[in-house]
């Protein structure tokens, strides 16, 4: 069974029960995103902005809609994937936003240039959803990754064909999507998406997934502003 199908385990099952609860308060907030972006509130908020940033904003729109018209959900995820891991440049946040972790909305993404490995896997994640893409099928996912021969806290998308499927990944640092099974320098710590959190494998976490929720909660505060 690929790692990446997740389980909840007794150790992890206090704080994945508090991630849960925080995952219901969201839920009011989530449900806006859910259904895609309302485009013209996008575009009034990216025309606050640089016309660089409303160029992009409008790219991603058309790129999202071409998506939605695609018959094989795998068409989907590579024209998502490759539009964010083209236009946007990897920085860490502290260089952007003067902050250690900072989850930035797509908009805010694009307006820099630059993001983050959550950064990407977020703005791919309300992408796909945008094209139609199932919430279900999808989650976020934090991961122990091996990276220039050392471990480190890193953050992809992944897409489930089925609940019990082996995934996709979509990722920042390889832009080839492959199966779970062929990244075995990733290892699942915990993941989720609007409907729930689960735990992963691995006794070096990412970070506290109660933490890591509030930022999603504010992020996705931001997002609905936005008209995401």
């Amino acid at each position: 069974m690929s790692r990446f199908v997740t389980r909840t385990t007794a150790r992890a099952g206090r704080r994945l029960r508090q991630g849960a609860a925080l995952l219901a308060c969201v839920a009011g907030l989530w449900s806006a995103l859910a259904w895609g972006w309302d485009k013209d509130r996008l575009t009034e908020s990216a025309a606050k902005l640089s016309p660089k940033t409303q160029a992009a904003v409008k790219a991603m729109i058309q790129m999202a809609e071409r998506a939605a018209a695609m018959p094989d959900e795998r068409e989907r995820l590579t024209a998502i994937n490759t539009f964010f891991n083209t236009r946007v440049a990897f920085r860490d946040d502290i260089e952007t936003w003067g902050q250690i972790d900072y989850w930035a909305t797509p908009l805010e993404l694009l307006d820099k240039g630059a993001g983050d490995c959550e950064d990407y896997a977020i703005a791919k994640y309300m992408s796909l959803l945008s094209a139609g893409v199932p919430q279900a099928r999808l989650r976020l996912v934090y991961v122990r990754a091996q990276f220039q021969g050392r471990p480190q806290a890193h953050m992809v998308l992944a897409y489930y064909a089925q609940p019990e499927s082996e995934p996709l990944i979509l990722d920042n640092i390889n832009p080839e999507i492959r199966p779970a099974s062929l990244r075995p320098d990733l290892t699942p710590v915990f993941s989720f998406n609007g409907e729930g959190l689960w735990s992963g494998v691995g006794a070096t976490t990412a970070g506290n997934p109660l933490v890591r929720l509030s930022l999603w909660r504010d992020l996705l505060a931001k997002a609905k502003a936005e008209g995401f």
